[in-house]
């Protein structure tokens, strides 16, 4: 990637002739806090620290500020401009192309002048990706109020992370965000919210391939569907990924996808924020599960489905119809006192399928986010919800009834 300098991001059309037209020398209010944050801005690095690389830092994120109008400056755009005019330093207009189609795609409305909704859905969904792959961090984070930020890299450790980060969706930063906080969670178990806040305001020393391999995994274990969020860029044309190239399974976004009746539903902040698990939508349950009208579920090496669907409606309700290859744990009688799993035959099962994603179906969706947010209590990994219950699923056909005992 970076011996192309960093070309995959740049837009059709004459780069060169665009980036002149913009006026980028007329004062304007932001001039004064982009004075103030270029000298704060990777200064360890010669170029960016040099007098020639202050100048071209301000015309750069001038034209930025001054090409995007609905759009302001805020604290953060000099640090994501940075490698992009690292790398084409003798091309400013190259540099700001690639900031320009970047933005878009991972950052989205971030720099809207009422961005708050924006930056909450993000938050919100960042936490539930913590429960989701690592629910002991999850618990001890949410118990001691934590709300983990992630500063800054060097720059050599932003163009390792870049490389892969740029060819996954706009969701993949979330893994790479869990990923960073799974190299510090032994520190942040054993310590409370002081402790934490100082171990953040100056980053340890992060091992960035180990950081890439790990997001990957955490990544191909996501669910699309589990990072749906509203305030994501919305759809582009059919295949294609926004830099021009075919979009791959990695690279293609959920909000891409055709949207149909058993896609996600948008959800209220308030409602996102009430649950602890991500929902998964009715068609990645569905191909998960590789249900058909035919067969069971996808198999493992192991003889294990990699997905686990629990029903924890009534047995009566189960009895009528459920999804084939589900086990049926009635919520009522899944907890003790305590919120421990009580023990049966059932969650037996489900101790078996530990670490596999788990499905949790109902016909309340408030009923399954509480079961889930008890599975996470009790540090079950990988708990989702279905968004729409067994509702979703009924004019499916997919829905089986168990063979008369005779």
């Amino acid at each position: 990637v970076r011996g192309q300098k960093v070309k995959f991001a740049v837009e059709t059309g004459d780069i060169q002739a665009k980036y002149e037209s913009i006026d980028k020398d007329t004062p304007i209010p932001t001039d004064r806090q982009i004075e103030v944050d270029i000298p704060r801005c990777h200064q360890y690095d010669e170029l960016l620290s040099s007098p020639q690389g202050h100048i071209k830092f301000r015309r750069v994120l001038k034209a930025w500020v001054v090409s995007h109008p609905d759009l302001v400056y805020w604290q953060g755009l000099d640090s994501l401009c940075a490698p992009f005019l690292y790398l084409n330093f003798n091309n400013e207009a190259l540099a700001y192309a690639c900031m320009s189609a970047f933005i878009p795609k991972y950052l989205y409305n971030f720099f809207l002048k009422d961005n708050s909704h924006v930056i909450q859905e993000y938050l919100t969904v960042f936490s539930q990706m913590i429960a989701f792959h690592d629910p002991e961090l999850s618990n001890h984070l949410n118990e001691i109020g934590f709300i983990p930020d992630v500063n800054v890299f060097p720059l050599h450790k932003i163009f390792h992370l870049w490389d892969t980060l740029l060819l996954g969706n706009s969701s993949f930063p979330f893994c790479i965000g869990v990923a960073i906080l799974q190299q510090l969670r032994d520190r942040l178990l054993a310590n409370g919210f002081n402790e934490c806040i100082l171990l953040f305001s100056d980053l340890p020393e992060i091992d960035i391939e180990r950081c890439v391999r790990e997001s990957i995994t955490l990544f191909c274990w996501t669910p699309k569907s589990a990072t749906y969020r509203q305030h994501a860029q919305p759809p582009k044309a059919a295949c294609d990924n926004g830099f021009g190239k075919t979009a791959t399974y990695y690279s293609s976004d959920y909000q891409d996808m055709p949207k149909t009746d058993l896609s996600r539903e948008p959800l209220a902040l308030c409602d996102l924020k009430a649950e602890v698990s991500p929902r998964i939508s009715a068609e990645d349950l569905i191909d998960l599960c590789e249900l058909s009208l035919a067969g069971p579920a996808k198999r493992t090496k192991a003889g294990k489905p990699k997905i686990i669907a629990v029903d924890i409606r009534s047995v009566e309700d189960f009895s009528r119809g459920h999804i084939s290859g589900s086990i049926n744990i009635p919520f009522s009688t899944a907890f003790g006192p305590d919120g421990e799993l009580l023990q049966c035959p059932a969650t037996g099962v489900l101790q078996n399928y530990r670490g596999r994603v788990i499905v949790v179906i109902s016909h309340a969706i408030k009923s399954a986010a509480m079961f889930a947010s008890h599975l996470v209590k009790v540090n079950f990994p990988r708990v989702c919800i279905l968004d729409g219950g067994i509702n979703k699923l009924k004019p499916t056909g997919l829905l089986t009834v168990p063979s008369p005992q005779i």
